[in-house]
């Protein structure tokens, strides 16, 4: 779609290592423009959202999710096979369905983002932590699936609604307002 003032184009790359992007140009692209552009891999389930519209470009990768954030705000040293990890994995790729994992990926870097900017992100990852990762890894332990799988289904639903809507609505008003200059 175009207009006098912008461009916004929609594809699957064939010589990009993204399945589809989305680019929306305050210009023509060739030139000096304002831009937002979203690209996904579902192979490595990694997207990256790239922002010029206030003139310095914001990179977010989208790569980090819920449990992964939480380890990265305890640990000193990260350390991206620590036993948390490495259980809700497992249990992610024997047990989570595949239309919940694709769920997950998609809100969960949004939630994520939206509470790094949260003032009390420490809070919010105590509880996380406490009430999700740390739960579903001793039921996980003790062989309770359905428990596990229950609660961070449900886990994930309610974050999306606290987080992930309202920072995605604030997104669409965004570039809405980017299309409408």
């Amino acid at each position: 779609m175009a207009d006098d003032k912008h461009i916004i184009k929609a594809s699957t790359p064939n010589s990009s290592k993204y399945d589809s992007k989305i680019d929306i140009y305050t210009s023509d692209p060739r030139g000096p423009h304002e831009s937002i552009h979203v690209a996904v891999d579902s192979d490595t389930k990694s997207a990256h959202i790239i922002d010029t519209t206030n003139g310095d470009t914001e990179h977010t990768d989208v790569k980090c999710y819920l449990t992964s954030a939480c380890m990265k705000y305890f640990q000193e040293k990260f350390d991206d096979n620590c036993y948390e990890l490495t259980v809700l994995r497992w249990f992610r790729d024997n047990f989570v369905s595949k239309e919940d994992i694709l769920h997950y990926y998609e809100v969960a870097p949004i939630i994520v983002e939206t509470i790094n900017k949260e003032e009390k992100a420490g809070i919010i990852y105590n509880y996380i932590y406490d009430n999700i990762v740390h739960y579903c890894v001793k039921q996980i332990e003790k062989g309770n699936y359905d428990s596990a799988y229950s609660r961070y289904k449900n886990s994930v639903l309610i974050l999306e609604e606290q987080f992930a809507k309202p920072a995605l609505k604030d997104r669409f008003v965004k570039t809405l307002k980017l299309i409408n200059q």
